[in-house]
């Protein structure tokens, strides 16, 4: 069936693909028009999507950026997507007013998640059981997060809305699930990092650490903390159950994404000044490179260039040896570390 042959035409690439990494430049991958909003590897690594404001959100092959297909569906901007564990079901939230739920394989959307208000932040719980969805404010109406379940069989999946949380000001632009599913952490347009608890729907904590809209947020591998990526020219990084503001990381320019390494005590940041006030085109003039920090002595690493805008998004692979930005260039770059990243001490 097609099914085995996709799954055997996997195993064989990675097998092909193994000996080639040693001396990879990076990959570019061609697929958007529009800038970049979201990457998400899917748990194994060997896939990755990409989101962006050209309604159509991109699967690639992650080790040589073979392209497998698009998802065809949305009206508007997506925003952010996020994959099942077992890789066969993909969610994304998009700014035409929808949720879609997509067959990963076939590419065909299953169900739509129908709300008044542009998407913006999706995420699955540990488990992938729920999700939560958060919608913009819109003609008076707050922003919310809304958790509905994920049903095993999809003939079964409903909008049921199980619950809403809402009341702060400006949008959320993302939402992620906190350890063992009892939390959601929120940031967004007010700088303002909030614990929900699940349970009660109310706030159990706040962080006003950051001075201007919050970009991105990033868990760690083991979920204890995140980083979080702001227009304040700053990323720092919390305790997830706390929200104690451990480390801040300082650059020259707006962050617009910040992600924590899987397997070494690094962060990347990328961002880049407002897309409106580019007035050059030399990619070193408007600071466009991918920043590596140490995590814990917050000094900067080194640089990785190639971005001809802000980079708008960031995701490291689960093996934590390549990663792969997308920029307000339309362009996704899969950067695969060689050896001599894995020697700095």
């Amino acid at each position: 069936s097609d099914t085995t042959l996709f799954h055997a035409h996997r195993r064989t690439r990675s097998r092909r693909l193994r000996h080639a990494r040693a001396t990879m430049r990076p990959i570019l991958l061609k697929g958007h028009e529009r800038p970049l909003t979201f990457i998400k590897y899917n748990r194994e690594g060997d896939l990755v999507f990409t989101c962006a404001k050209d309604h159509h959100p991109t699967l690639w092959y992650s080790d040589d950026g073979e392209r497998v297909g698009t998802y065809i569906g949305h009206n508007g901007a997506v925003w952010t997507c996020d994959i099942t564990d077992d890789s066969k079901t993909l969610v994304t939230g998009s700014a035409d007013t929808t949720c879609k739920m997509w067959d990963t394989e076939t590419g065909v959307c299953y169900f739509t998640h129908q709300f008044e208000q542009p998407v913006r932040a999706v995420a699955l719980s540990q488990g992938d059981q729920l999700m939560c969805i958060s919608s913009d404010p819109f003609m008076g109406v707050p922003a919310a997060v809304h958790i509905v379940r994920v049903a095993e069989n999809r003939e079964e999946q409903s909008a049921e809305i199980l619950k809403s949380l809402s009341g702060p000001e400006g949008r959320i632009n993302r939402a992620l699930w906190g350890p063992l599913n009892e939390t959601i952490l929120t940031g967004g347009e007010d700088g303002v990092i909030r614990l929900w608890d699940v349970e009660t729907g109310k706030i159990k904590h706040e962080a006003s650490d950051h001075k201007k809209q919050i970009q991105h947020l990033c868990l760690s591998e083991d979920k204890t903390h995140f980083i979080s990526a702001s227009l304040d020219k700053t990323a720092k990084l919390f305790d997830s159950a706390t929200l104690e503001c451990l480390k801040t990381y300082t650059a020259d320019r707006p962050v617009n994404a910040a992600i924590i390494s899987p397997i070494l005590d690094h962060i990347i940041l990328g961002g880049g000044q407002d897309a409106m006030s580019v007035t050059t085109t030399h990619s070193k003039a408007g600071k466009f490179d991918s920043k590596i920090h140490y995590k814990i002595f917050e000094e900067e690493i080194g640089g990785i260039r190639g971005h001809f805008g802000p980079i708008n998004a960031l995701a490291w692979h689960p093996d934590g040896r390549s990663f792969t930005s997308g920029g307000e260039d339309g362009y996704v770059r899969i950067h695969h570390f060689d050896n001599d990243y894995f020697r700095i001490k």
